[in-house]
This record gives C-alpha cells, sequence and structure tokens, in this order.
C-alpha cells in the first residue's frame, strides 16, 4: 500500500534530504559514530512501518554513485534536513547542502571484519585494540570500502573498511564479530640488515683481491759446470760455504778477471802487465795452472761423494799471436 504525501511503500522508507555536517548543530560527539539526526516527520512515517529495530539506513549519493549506511541517533532536525558525521559527507562525496536518499534497511550481522589504518601511528598507541572497540560502540553498521574515524588523545585516525561477512554491509550491533588488521598504507618492509662479515661467491666478489707477495730466488737454480742441480726444499738464501786455504790459492792462481791474465801473463813472459798478450808462452801457462788446479781439487774433495761447487773452475782461453 502506497500513502499519497508519505515516502513509504510496501513497508519500505525511502526520502531525499539535504545533508549538512554536525558541527552546523553543535553536537561534536555526533563525529565519533555513524549516527545520523533525521526530522520528526521521519520519525512518524517510521511509525506506520513495520521496520526492525534498531533501525539502519542505506545513504546514496546517486549524482556519484557512492552508498553507505548509518543508524540514526534522533529526530530532531529541521524538516527536508538531516546531519550527519563530516567524515561520512567525505565517503560520499557530499557537500553541505548536497541531496542525498535516505533508505531504512535490514543488515544481517557481521561475523568478520578486515581493517586497514592509512598511517602507522595508529599501531603506536599503547592499546590500540581497547580503544578500537570503545569507538564501535558507537556505529551500528560498517560497509566495506568506507574509512571509518577514530578520535583519540586529540587526534583523528581514519581506517579503511577492506571486508566484511557475511555480506558488504553487516550490524556491528550485539554481535560477536571476528576483527582482523591489514598492514598501514604507509607500511614498509624493514630491509634486512648486512652481515658484518660478508660469506659467500657474492661477498667474495666485494673483497679486494690479494697481492702475489714478494718472494726472493724462487726460481730454479743452475750449475755453471753443466751437471744437474739438487732441489733444495727450503733454501730461501744460498749462503757461501767456508773455503779452506788450499781453495783459496787455488781461486788465487786461477784469477777472477782480466787483470790476473793481464799479471800471469806479463810475470812469465817479461811483458808490461796491463797490456794483450800474444803468444805461445800465455797458453802453456795457462795449460799449467790449469793442471794444478784440478789436482788440488781433487785432493780437497771427500771420497765417494759429489763434487763441491766450485767457482772458476773451468777452462780459459786467451789471445795467440
Amino acid at each position: 500500500m502506497y500513502y499519497e504525501g508519505y515516502g513509504y511503500h510496501n513497508n519500505v522508507f525511502e526520502q531525499t534530504y539535504r545533508c549538512y555536517p554536525s558541527s552546523f548543530i553543535d553536537k561534536p560527539l555526533l563525529e565519533a559514530g555513524d549516527k545520523i539526526i533525521m526530522p520528526p516527520s521521519a520519525l512518524d512515517r517510521l511509525a506506520h512501518l513495520n521496520v526492525e529495530y534498531p533501525m539502519l539506513f542505506e545513504l546514496r549519493n546517486v549524482a556519484t554513485s557512492r552508498t553507505s549506511h548509518c543508524g540514526v541517533l534522533e529526530f530532531t532536525a529541521e524538516e527536508g534536513m538531516i546531519y550527519m558525521p563530516y567524515w561520512m559527507m567525505q565517503n560520499l562525496l557530499l557537500q553541505e547542502g548536497d541531496i542525498i536518499t535516505v533508505k531504512n534497511v535490514t543488515l544481517p550481522k557481521g561475523t568478520y571484519v578486515k581493517l586497514q589504518p592509512h598511517t602507522t601511528d595508529f599501531l603506536d598507541i599503547s592499546n590500540p585494540k581497547a580503544i578500537l572497540e570503545k569507538t564501535l560502540r558507537s556505529f551500528s553498521c560498517l560497509t566495506t570500502g568506507d574509512s571509518i574515524m577514530v578520535a583519540y588523545n586529540s587526534k583523528n585516525y581514519y581506517i579503511d573498511i577492506v571486508e566484511t561477512k557475511p555480506s558488504s554491509a553487516v550490524s556491528i550491533i550485539e554481535t560477536d564479530c571476528e576483527v582482523d588488521f591489514a598492514p598501514p598504507l604507509d607500511y614498509k618492509e624493514p630491509q634486512p640488515a648486512k652481515p658484518a662479515n660478508p660469506v659467500g661467491p657474492a661477498a667474495q666478489e666485494d673483497l679486494p683481491e690479494e697481492k702475489p707477495k714478494f718472494s726472493a730466488f724462487a726460481g730454479a737454480g743452475r750449475r755453471l759446470d753443466g751437471r744437474p742441480a739438487k732441489q733444495q726444499e727450503s733454501v730461501p738464501v744460498a749462503v757461501p760455504s767456508p773455503v779452506n786455504h788450499q781453495e783459496k790459492s787455488a781461486t788465487s792462481k786461477s784469477g777472477t778477471g782480466s787483470s790476473y791474465e793481464a799479471s800471469t801473463s806479463s810475470s812469465k813472459t817479461g811483458r808490461p802487465g796491463g797490456k794483450l798478450v800474444f803468444g805461445s808462452n800465455s797458453s802453456r801457462a795457462s795449460k799449467e795452472s790449469q793442471k794444478e788446479t784440478t789436482k788440488e781439487a781433487k785432493q780437497d774433495a771427500p771420497k765417494k761423494e759429489e763434487p763441491k761447487f766450485e767457482a772458476f773452475t773451468g777452462r780459459k782461453y786467451s789471445l795467440k799471436d
């Protein structure tokens, strides 16, 4: 049945009003919940309907196709107007004096709600669960996609309704509802700390390459007489062995350079020293000195032992006339 002049038909109340924020009637407590203030005529029309209590309404902005849900606090507004929390006007994209459609609805009781704070500051509260439970006592219903406001310690925290079950809009009056939290919108994952002593192939690439250390006398040794040299395991520096008196005399006779050749040739040939000598006497003297050196070396060498290295024991040659 439809009654002319009244906005209800078949137990459905639906009426359009101009909306204004709660600051117009100086009722700041209205901001702490989701309830609106309607005119007295709405109460008269609802009284003729068989509506369920508590009364719940659907708010729809036809211009932007945004929808939300709310309860009613009292019926004291001027005719043709309603007052609502400012955060609800923000959800519906409404300005002061815009037209909104109000319709009574019946919502199922909620069993699950997922919330997401806008900032991590809400998690810094000493007991955010207790603050949230106290705030939701002033709410009648929750709608997926809305952003509710939680006022605490002179600061407003905004929380998004991410998910509700069993429907997109649920009643939270006298019901046990499971609440879950999603990470805040400005939350950033902490970066893993780098280990003090990195280990692994990636860490080894970052380490500076070690330069090879200098190692003296690391090459292979060679004998002057052409015989193979023994490989000594750990001989960093060659230390000269002591030379006896006979070896010194042999070495002094054999000489160490051109000056000795000049003095020997000058003493046996009678020619002045410091000059090149050509003739047979020089070759004969060199052969005799070589024989004497060989005999002395054989006498000094121990029996059944390998001959020791002796410097400058090879044959000498001189320029002939």
